[in-house]
Order: C-alpha cells, then structure tokens, then sequence
C-alpha cells in the first residue's frame, strides 16, 4: 500500500513538472498584478487625463510656452498641444514611466521574496520572463496612448480642428496635421522600447537595488545632456534616445527622415539587445538561495560591456552610412531654412494682413548668415548666429531685408528672433480666425537637418 502511495505521488509530481503554465495565462496574471499596485493606477489615471487638462489651461492663457517646439502656435491650432507634451514627455515623462514600470518589474519579487512561489506555480523562467516583459510592455504602451490620446482631445476641445504650421513655416491642412501627430507619437515608442528593456535589465541584474529603477531615467538623463553637446553627428544618431527629438523632422517639407529612421533602427537594436542580456541573466539566476540579490557584479559587468560595443560598432556603421563630419550645422544650411521658412511664413503674414498674396517663387526669399560677428568659422550650434533675409515683391524695384538673431541647438533646432524692420519682424497684433495673434514673422522655430541633402 505504501509503495503503491509512492510510485502514485511520483507520478502526480513528474505529471506536474510536464504541464507548463501558458505565457498567455502567466502573462494575464502578471499583468493583473502590476495594475492592482496603487502607483500603477494612478500612472494611468494621471496619463489619461492630466495631459488634456494641461494643454487646454495653457491655451487659454495669454502667454503660451514659446521656449518649447510648437508651444507658440497652442493659440492657433489645437495640433500643437500634443506637440509640446510631446517634447516634455520624450525629455522626462516617458523615462520615469519606464523607470516606475519595467525598472520594478523583476526587483519587487526580490523585495517580497516571491521567485520560489512564482517559479513553482509557473514552472519554466522563460515563461516568467516573457510573461513579466509582456506586461510591463502592455502598460508603458497604455501610457503612452493616454498622454498622447488626452492631449490631443485637450487641444481640440480648447482651441479647434485648424491649420498647423511646420518648422518650415508652411502650412499643414487639419488632416495632415493629425497624421503628422500620430506618426509623430508613434515614433517616440521605439526610444522608449529601448529605455524599457534597459529598465528591463537593471531589474534583472540589480535586484532589489534602488539603482535598478533609476537605471532608465539616468540613461536618459546622460544622453539629454550628450544632446546638448557638441558631439559629431554619426555619435549622436547612435544613441538610443535621438528619436525623441528627431520626430521634428516630420514638420518639415520635404521630410526630413534620415535622422528619424536611424534613430528608430539604433533604438530597436538597443531595445532587442537590452532584453535579450536581461533575459540571459534571468536564466543564469540561483532562484534556490533566498538571500540571493541580483546577478552580482560578473552580471553587472556583462550587462555592461555588450552595450558598450553595440554604442561603439552603430557609431561606426553610421560613421560610414552618413558622409557628414563635425556638428552637420552649416552655413549653407542654416541660409537654406531661415529663407524657406520666412517665405512661408511671409505668405501667411500676408493674408492675415489682408495683402495681395505672392507665392515663394516670386518672393524669392533668400537668407545670408554669419556667426560670431563673422569673426568665427559659420558651423556649429551657438546663439551667435545673425542672418539677414533678403526678398522681392512684384512690381517693387527695392529689395526687403529683415534680420534675425538666431540660437542654433546641437540637434539642428533653432529659434529666429527678429530684429528689424519692426514693419516687418517686429513685435505686433495680426487678426488671426482664433483672435490676435502676434505678427507670426516676429519669432519662428526651424531645423537644419543634420545629414547631406540632395541640395548640399
């Protein structure tokens, strides 16, 4: 009787190790178990209602965020609110959504003590593994829909479906706006796949460690101020993070989509290496030792030396795909976008000002810069820049000239601040179908791309 006892309590236990949790079933479970966390929750609730709440405040206001990409235009469209969250969020938003989510998703079963109990339901490490990654990457990507979502309903509800104008001063019909939008938004996902599966790895490797669920926010920290550097363009497009800001090249006609699809592609490497080493340590884990803390330091050094080579090998390869040297800001570039987008922007001063229209080919707008006084080599960012624009209307034998002061950012952004004739560019109330508006040639964003172009 007993031995038959025992040969039925094998067999029950050999039966067991056979049958498998499904990912599916192991991955409802753990995704259950992240939104039933407070913090969660409330991430959700916050994402999915503060941003339109801010973004219709602020465009009621008198004085819009001119400092940020867009936040000039929040009067006149409601396309721009998303547009400004946007930079926010790519700047400090989504790497603290990513911190909170994927940078706590394995160390919370160090704190509690839970991998022997989770192990024994689950009975595969693949299966945990894949089922907390598919989880963690189910909420990021629901807070990312909500601030994307929410701010655009905020816009549209507070300011209308109107005209958007790109950083080239032209204007985007309400259509090609939303769809800008979106690409725009969708773009961003890639950059933060990547500083997910970093999240990812310092949860694997650091354990309970604090510093696991800061891991993404400081990557992202480090490479915001590599952006604000000087830094030669093949090492800036090799950081994962250059997405969050190339999506401006969306705004411009043509698209300037060199540096939007390289930056998608090094972050989706970046994305799939980072896992793939999380996942290898996850395996190599002693779950029999309760006291064991993470990987340990070997780990640490192995989840750090792969991408190290990985930043060394994609700055090579885009080294050697982009011809371009140095900052890729250059003189002949800056000229060609302060005069495209003053001659769009022209165009639309012009019929707010009820004047007879002029298309950009006969206003032949031309713009002629220097830096430094002209005492330094023209190339490179800097606030130094002063550019005169020169155009001609129909009928006029005298030339226009207008002069802008401009701050050029590492990333190729601008801002144009005018500075004579104040007829012009100065500081003055056009009627605009939203109400007054200031005169739209006083200020203007642009962006030189930072790769070759067809025209040099």
């Amino acid at each position: 009787m007993t031995a038959t006892s025992s040969v039925d309590e094998r067999a029950v236990a050999a039966d067991a190790r056979r049958v498998r949790v499904p990912v599916s079933r192991a991955y409802r479970f753990e995704l259950v178990k992240l939104v039933s966390q407070w913090r969660i929750r409330l991430l959700v609730l916050v994402c999915w209602t503060a941003p339109g709440l801010f973004v219709a405040a602020v465009s009621r206001q008198s004085t819009l965020p001119t400092d940020t990409l867009f936040g000039r235009w929040m009067h006149a469209t409601g396309w721009a609110g998303p547009l400004v969250l946007l930079g926010f969020a790519g700047t400090w938003a989504l790497p603290l959504l990513t911190s909170i989510v994927a940078g706590d998703v394995f160390a919370s079963e160090d704190r509690l003590g839970t991998w022997r109990h989770l192990l024994v339901a689950v009975r595969s490490p693949r299966r945990v593994f894949a089922a907390k990654a598919l989880a963690g990457l189910t909420v990021i990507l629901l807070l990312v829909a909500g601030l994307g979502c929410s701010s655009t309903v905020g816009g549209l509800l507070a300011v209308g479906d109107r005209p958007l104008a790109g950083l080239d001063g032209h204007l985007l019909a309400p259509g090609d706006a939303a769809v800008k939008v979106l690409t725009a938004w969708a773009c961003v996902l890639a950059p933060t796949l990547a500083l997910a599966a970093i999240g990812l790895l310092g949860s694997v490797a650091l354990g309970r460690s604090p510093m696991g669920l800061l891991l993404p926010a400081l990557v992202a920290l480090a490479m915001q101020v590599a952006q604000m550097l000087p830094l030669p363009v093949a090492l800036r497009l090799a950081l994962p993070g250059y997405a969050f800001t190339a999506w401006n090249g969306l705004f411009t006609d043509p698209v300037q989509s060199g540096p939007l699809l390289i930056g998608i592609v090094v972050s989706l490497v970046w994305a799939v290496l980072a896992t793939a080493l999380a996942h290898l340590l996850f395996l190599r884990r002693d779950f029999t030792n309760p006291a064991h803390d993470g990987a340990g330091r070997r780990a640490i050094a192995f989840g750090l030396l792969p991408p190290a080579v990985l930043l060394a090998l994609t700055v090579a390869v885009v080294a050697m795909a982009t011809p371009s040297t140095g900052s890729g800001i250059r003189q002949d570039k800056v000229q060609r976008s302060v005069a495209t987008a003053f001659g769009h922007l022209y165009r639309l001063q012009t019929k707010q000002l009820n004047r007879p229209d002029v298309t950009e080919a006969r206003l032949r707008a031309t713009a002629s810069c220097t830096k430094g006084a002209g005492r330094l080599a023209p190339d490179g960012p800097g606030n130094d820049w002063r550019c005169v624009v020169s155009w001609h209307l129909p009928g006029v034998e005298a030339v226009g000239t207008a002069v802008y002061q401009l701050d050029v950012t590492a990333d190729g952004r601008f801002v144009a601040d005018g500075d004579g004739p104040k007829e012009v560019n100065g500081y003055f109330l056009v009627r605009t179908p939203t109400g007054d508006a200031p005169n739209p040639l006083w200020q203007f964003d642009g962006n030189v791309d930072l790769l070759p172009t067809p025209k040099g």
